[in-house]
């Protein structure tokens, strides 16, 4: 009976700690933005290099990237945006226009 009862035990902690790496590992991927944020940093890099046409927008995966020309405080300024489809986390870099 010992034997039953320390089995049945051993396997609810073996499914609770796999629920738990689960969960951890499905949060870390859904939160990952390191894409995006080199495709911005890319899409930064040929802004300043005079390949890039503003405004642009495109599609990478689930994340929606837009690059715009915004006037701020009288100053010129270049977003380059990510922002997730389902979770709506964003990725902002501001690049100001000289």
């Amino acid at each position: 009976m010992e034997t039953l009862v320390a089995t049945v035990l051993i396997v609810v902690v073996f499914m609770v700690a796999s629920m738990v790496l689960n969960s951890l590992f499905a949060t870390v991927i859904t939160q990952n933005d390191n894409e995006v944020s080199q495709e911005l940093l890319e899409l930064q890099y040929r802004y300043q290099n005079g390949a890039l046409e503003v405004p642009y927008v495109e599609e990478l995966g689930s994340w929606d990237i837009l690059v715009e020309k915004e006037n701020w405080k009288s100053m010129n300024q270049i977003r380059f945006q990510g922002i997730h489809q389902q979770s709506k986390k964003e990725v902002l870099y501001v690049l100001l226009n000289e």
